[in-house]
């Protein structure tokens, strides 16, 4: 989940809930950004596969996340409107 609009790039919530069995780990990534990573996270085997964190955003980009899990990869993408940017802007 992440809001369509973030008016303020430097403090963007997003938050991701996997439904796979085997979840490994989840990354958000972030097209225009400078570097692209913005969090990682492994998944602890017996633990609800969800993290929430805020992001930083240089401008209006796709975010992805990308989950592993049983050792395949899965991707959901969403368009993020910034209206004041976080990376220096």
């Amino acid at each position: 989940t992440a809001p369509e609009i973030a008016e303020n790039g430097a403090v963007v919530p997003v938050a991701a809930l996997s439904k796979l069995p085997g979840t490994e780990s989840i990354a958000i990534l972030i097209a225009k950004n400078p570097t692209a990573l913005a969090a990682s996270f492994d998944i602890p085997a017996g633990t609800e596969p969800g993290v929430s964190t805020r992001i930083k955003m240089a401008e209006t980009s796709d975010v992805y996340v990308l989950v592993k899990a049983q050792g395949k990869y899965y991707v959901a993408k969403k368009e993020i409107k910034v209206t004041i940017g976080g990376c220096g802007g």
